[in-house]
């Protein structure tokens, strides 16, 4: 099975042992960190049937703020509203709890920020596909009442069979006006549409199809069409030009509008599709982000994982959970083991473990 969990003193069979427990999130197992920003943290995790989640937890520090855990219960209500092919299911919360967390279907590939620092500038074939991909996902989330409002290359995952739109941290419900204090500006200053930096209480769709836009010329050059996020990206935002220099040609007509200062004359959704047809979906995986993918693949599938083992004594009575890991392509385990805990003359039942190596 392995060698036991850092922190166990002995192995079955041995006198005693020190009981240790798998760290967990609700009634999931964590596997390994994913990411996180600067109020939440995310892991992979592992259900009791094996199947891979992402799983977001409030950090500490933020768990007995009413006001975040307010605006966490709305992003998960937010989230439970979308389904598309391109946006991520929540499948289970809890908002209530010590920590807060959320636990969604998990995505084994770049954030569209990683995919471009490995893949290089997109071509046009490929940022049709992903326009598509995005526009569609756009669609989900206004078709449920919602504007996303922080469309950026972190909150965009690249799968196998196309993007993701994540991350409802900031959203808003059409028509809600009472989310951010007076003066406060949310988004990421690079990708967020003037009338955001304005007034984030007025952003509508038409913010989501700016930010859209940002994220496309991002993919062809690295950077959006207004630089960097650094202190004047909000100025640039509002005042100037974008920069299209290293876009494809024949997508300036489509981004120009999309770009445009004034919300009224961008194009709508299905106006975006239209001008980004004809799309190859099988275009955005290009070679190096197929590799990354399959590398990405090998990882989860080799990922450790946990047996737990409860110990009984003759009785049947419950006297201890111990827990070991086990490491890269073992056999299923199915058996029954027997082990000596710190109470002596126990045996232990295999009751979970990763079955699917």
């Amino acid at each position: 099975m392995g060698a036991p969990m850092p922190g166990s003193e002995a192995w079955p069979g041995s006198e005693d042992m020190t009981v240790v427990l798998p760290a967990t999130i609700g009634p999931y197992v964590v596997m390994r960190p994913l990411g996180g920003g600067g109020m939440g943290v995310v892991s992979l995790c592992r259900t009791t049937s094996g199947r891979l989640v992402a799983v977001k937890q409030v950090r500490e520090e933020y768990a007995d703020d009413p006001a975040f855990r307010s605006r966490f219960r709305r992003e998960v209500a937010a989230a439970r509203r979308v389904s598309g092919v391109f946006t991520v299911p929540v499948m289970d919360a809890d908002t209530e709890g010590h920590r807060p967390w959320v636990a969604s279907a998990y995505i084994p590939g770049p954030t569209l920020d990683q995919a471009v620092r490995v893949c290089g500038s997109f071509q046009e074939p490929a940022l049709r596909a992903l326009g598509t991909g995005l526009t569609e996902a756009l669609q989900a989330i206004h078709g449920a009442g919602l504007v996303h409002r922080d469309l950026k290359p972190g909150n965009v995952l690249l799968a196998a069979d196309g993007p993701r739109v994540i991350d409802f941290g900031i959203s808003k419900a059409l028509g809600e006006t009472r989310l951010t204090g007076t003066g406060t500006v949310i988004g990421s200053p690079a990708f967020m549409a003037p009338e955001q930096i304005a007034s984030s209480h007025d952003v509508g769709p038409e913010g989501d199809v700016f930010s859209l836009a940002g994220l496309l010329v991002y993919a062809a050059c690295g950077k959006g069409p207004f630089g960097t996020g650094d202190e004047g990206a909000l100025h640039r935002v509002v005042t100037a030009k974008p920069d299209l220099s290293g876009v494809p040609h024949a997508l300036h007509p489509v981004l120009q509008r999309c770009l445009d200062k004034t919300p009224s004359r961008r194009p709508t959704l299905d106006e975006v599709l239209s001008q980004l047809a004809p799309a190859d979906p099988a275009a955005l995986l290009v070679p190096a982000l197929r590799e990354d993918l399959a590398v990405r693949a090998r990882k989860d599938s080799a990922t450790s994982g946990y047996c737990m083992i409860r110990s009984q004594s003759a009785d049947g009575a419950e006297v201890g959970r111990a827990s070991f890991r086990f490491t890269e392509h073992q056999d299923r385990i199915d058996k029954v083991v027997t082990l000596r805990t710190t109470r002596r003359g126990t045996t232990g039942e295999l009751v979970a473990c990763r079955a699917d190596c």
